[in-house]
């Protein structure tokens, strides 16, 4: 059990500190902020701002020394490891003045978790098994770096390792919970979200200002990915309840009807999956522009194999034809880029897996290869049914990953409607 201490602000000012060199070197992006600070404004206390900095000493104390001084929480990632760029521990244990010890419990989980996969602890990792005095160890189910809580003149230090399979489990099971158990952070959600599809984030905003203009206390978000935009609802005051804004959102819902994805965070990929599962149904895809990224995310998901019966990636005109029974007229007349090839490619997926719906796509997602008649982020989308087979042109802007995530979601999106209307 978690052992009461003075709580701290009932918003506290909280920084976040992500050390590695991998980062400023565009070699990793910084997903840490990314993680923490959606999971701590869901939790009504954002951080304040996030240093990004080298695993150099001098920069960690640099940094460290201003955080600690002008914020009530500081939370650091990385730096925790076994080797001798892995500095975080003793530089700030040297800044606080407090003397580093050594845990033989620490020692012994990192021996055992090594003795599973077959190998022996190296001697650099008893270097992990040092904590600061006065904190407390947060022992790490998912590697060999422990985390460290330490509370120390009325401010809070969490110390977090670096991989982010690591550190997500460590703070969600771990953090969060006794953040919110000791009064630091809010126990439950304060912010309510849902999503919606097919609809761009401007009009998307005109669509529901009429409805969110009256309440002033409600503060709303917006963040457009790829065809699918997350709306976030919040009390500014407090004042507005959690469930006041559930009832607000529920509003937002039926006036946008189809556009509505669903709340929270699922994503398109597990709506269209959950769809198919209620109805009994399956789905195939025949890819070319996306090359097996629609596939990839059916299959992302656990429970995919209830309704995804396979994938073809028919990248060239003789795939095309020898796979899907493209008709070799329509590739030479239209090209492989066209409706009439979308269409085909389809109902080639359909009869080739017997699945209930099948989607395709063709496209030229850039950088090269676009002409005046058919440019760079010229799409086409086939899907076919019950209903018979369809194709629809769709012209995206962006590189060439960004083409690519956007079919993939609009073809989801096509996938979704046609389910929806055969309720």
């Amino acid at each position: 059990m978690y052992k009461y201490r003075r709580p701290l602000k009932v918003s506290p000012t909280i920084d976040l500190i992500t050390i590695g060199d991998e980062l400023l070197l565009g070699l990793t992006r910084n997903g840490h902020l990314t993680y923490l600070g959606e999971q701590l404004a869901f939790r009504g206390a954002p951080p304040n701002r996030n240093f990004v900095i080298r695993d150099e000493a001098k920069e960690i104390r640099r940094n460290f020394e201003k955080a600690w001084s002008e914020s009530d929480i500081v939370i650091t990632t990385g730096g925790l490891g076994p080797t001798s760029d892995d500095r975080t521990r003793e530089v700030i244990a040297e800044i606080l003045g407090l003397e580093l010890f050594y845990s033989q419990e620490v020692e012994d989980d990192i021996r055992e978790r090594f003795k599973s996969f077959g190998r022996e602890m190296g001697p650099n990792n008893k270097k992990q098994a040092y904590y600061p005095s006065g904190a407390e160890i947060i022992m790490n189910a998912q590697g060999t770096a422990p985390g460290l809580w330490l509370e120390l003149d009325d401010k809070l230090l969490i110390m977090l390792p670096g991989p982010p399979r690591e550190l997500q489990p460590m703070f969600e099971n771990q953090i969060l919970p006794r953040l919110g158990q000791e009064g630091r952070l809010a126990d439950s959600d304060r912010i309510f979200s849902f999503q919606t599809s097919g609809i761009g984030e401007s009009a998307l905003e005109l669509e529901l200002h009429p409805i969110l203009k009256p309440y002033s206390d409600v503060n709303v978000a917006y963040c457009a990915r790829y065809g699918v935009v997350d709306v976030r609802l919040s009390s500014i005051s407090g004042e507005t309840s959690l469930d006041q804004i559930q009832e607000l959102a529920e509003v937002c819902k039926r006036a946008l009807g189809k556009q509505f994805l669903d709340y929270g965070k699922k994503g398109i990929t597990a709506v269209v999956q959950q769809l198919l599962v209620s109805r009994y149904e399956t789905v195939a895809v025949a890819e070319s522009c996306t090359g097996g990224l629609l596939g990839g995310a059916f299959t992302s998901l656990p429970g995919s194999s209830d309704v995804f019966q396979g994938s073809l990636v028919t990248y060239t005109n003789m795939a095309k034809h020898e796979l899907l029974s493209v008709p070799k007229a329509d590739l030479e007349v239209h090209g492989a880029v066209s409706e009439p090839v979308a269409k085909a490619m389809a109902q080639g997926a359909l009869q080739n897996f017997h699945s209930t719906w099948a989607l395709s796509t063709t496209g030229i997602a850039g950088p090269g290869g676009g002409t005046p008649d058919k440019p760079v982020g010229m799409v086409f989308i086939g899907w076919a049914g019950p209903r018979g087979a369809f194709a629809k042109k769709f012209d995206l802007r962006g590189n060439r990953g960004i083409v690519r995530e956007r079919t993939v979601n609009i073809a989801f999106d096509i996938l979704r409607r046609q389910l929806l209307r055969s309720d």
